[in-house]
């Protein structure tokens, strides 16, 4: 048997990866990746639409010596089996090559370690030209040329990876000065979301600061941890003697988001779309928005979100591919996925069909009381509501009998069914401005009845402060005690 070596033809090769699907946004998160692994504490990237248009990302990490950036720029420099530091975001070692030619026909990379400058380039017309796989040795002049070689060279240390003949952001733009503000844009807003734990610093984690044309990139938070509820304790599963934690969070009602963390979010279809498991793999993002089928994207689940960390190990499990942006569990993880996605999601239908409070709690006073009789489950206005009270006070018997009455019609011909179409499709019945509003002017109504005394105001701020409505406008309640005891 005769052996016939075939390497790939080089031309073909290069032209074919680049179309794998990577967007802007995934190839520069690609690239960052490097930057992260190579220990770098700030990223900067900029870009330029004009005369020569360019991208480069710097990064001040370790570095590298010319034979360390020539194996980086051979396709396929690692094993995607080799066993990699724990912290290492790479897979394929296909990434720095084949993200950047996904947008550029020209792909430079210049690294300084040690003070030592060394530069090389795959220009795709050259390997074209040549029919070979020539990858270009800048020499010294060359790499001054570069746009952001000042800034490296500034650095003991660190790595410029620099984008120029940008056909793919050219295609089908009729000015790439135009255009490529609001593309990096959409890169910004990729960025703040995949690398959020890097750009906040978790406890025990370093920091990271990126910025686009200096312009700092803020972290995006997809479970606004600091006011969602972590509704179960945190779940470690164990495979091939590695340990996956599982974390479910329930977001707060819309009522209760404020305008701000509503946008950020992604509004009412960012909610809608986005619910569901978060998959980081060392604390880098990589799937978000999706059940993995164990759950169907239900209106009612929207405020269940999800994050599952895995360690690099088993990528192999997890079929993670090369542009890191599709990943499905394993069989033994989708079974204890499964278990958690139901409680979760109980807790999501509750939270959003109840409008912010827990069912199962008998701390706050309700506006409503919940009740379950033969006939089935049968909702009555509280008659021990504050307001209720203020109400009653000021009346005689008979029209204490009217109002009992009125009150039973009402609760005979609530629109459930209206309700629940509107609540799933996110109508707004007030504005929060009048909301707080009415608010304000409901608890200077109670606190009328009052004789005043600080002790009795605080009292009553002390009931108001777990009975609906009040109870979800801590910040108003607040606001309004300071204000009633220092005008006295």
């Amino acid at each position: 048997m005769q052996e016939i070596l075939l390497p790939p033809y080089a031309p073909v090769l290069m032209e074919s990866t680049r179309a794998l699907g990577y967007s802007l946004a995934s190839a520069i998160a690609d690239l960052l990746d490097n930057s992260i692994s190579a220990d770098a504490k700030n990223i900067d990237i900029q870009y330029r639409p004009w005369d020569n248009p360019y991208l480069y990302i710097l990064d001040d990490g370790h570095g590298m010596l010319s034979d360390e950036i020539t194996a980086a720029m051979r396709y396929g420099s690692r094993s995607p089996s080799d066993i990699r530091d724990k912290n290492d975001l790479g897979r394929f070692g296909l990434g720095l090559k084949t993200a950047s030619l996904s947008q550029c026909r020209c792909l430079t990379v210049i690294s300084s370690k040690d003070g030592t400058l060394s530069g090389r380039q795959w220009d795709i017309d050259v390997v074209v030209q040549r029919k070979d796989w020539v990858l270009l040795q800048l020499d010294q002049s060359e790499m001054y040329e570069m746009p952001g070689i000042d800034d490296l060279r500034s650095l003991r240390n660190g790595t410029l990876v620099i984008w120029h003949k940008l056909d793919r952001l050219c295609s089908g733009a009729t000015s790439l000065e135009d255009s490529f503000p609001g593309k990096m844009d959409d890169v910004r807003a990729h960025l703040s979301l995949v690398f959020h734990r890097y750009l906040v610093g978790e406890t025990g984690q370093k920091r990271i600061t990126m910025s686009i044309n200096k312009q700092p990139i803020k972290p995006i938070d997809p479970f606004l941890t600091t006011k969602s509820e972590q509704v179960m304790d945190i779940e470690p599963i164990i495979v091939d003697g590695q340990r996956i934690t599982v974390t479910p969070y329930i977001l707060p009602h819309t009522s209760r988001l404020s305008r701000e963390d509503f946008q950020l979010l992604g509004g009412e279809d960012g909610l809608r779309r986005k619910q569901g498991f978060y998959v980081y793999r060392n604390r880098r993002l990589l799937v978000w928005g999706t059940w993995f089928r164990l759950l169907r994207q239900d209106e009612l689940y929207k405020l269940a979100r999800i994050k599952v960390d895995i360690p690099n190990s088993l990528d192999h499990l997890w079929t993670l591919d090369i542009r890191k942006s599709t990943a499905s569990p394993p069989e033994v993880v989708r079974k204890n996925l499964d278990r958690i996605v139901r409680r979760i999601a109980e807790n999501s239908k509750r939270t959003w069909t109840f409008r912010g409070r827990k069912e199962t709690t008998d701390r706050i006073n309700h506006v409503w009381n919940r009740n379950k009789t033969r006939e089935g489950i049968r909702y009555t206005i509280n008659r021990d509501h504050p307001l209720m009270n203020v109400v009653v006070s000021q009346i005689d018997e008979s029209a204490k009998s009217c109002l009992e009455k009125m009150l039973r019609t009402i609760e005979s011909a609530i629109p459930l069914n209206q309700l629940y179409v509107d609540l799933t499709e996110d109508e707004h019945f007030a504005s929060e401005a009048d909301t707080i509003s009415s608010i304000r002017e409901m608890v200077l109504e109670i606190l009328s009845r009052t004789d005043g005394k600080p002790e009795q105001v605080s009292s009553m701020f002390s009931v108001l402060e777990v009975t609906e409505p009040f109870s979800n406008f801590p910040d108003v309640l607040n606001q309004l005690k300071s204000e009633v005891l220092t005008n006295g």
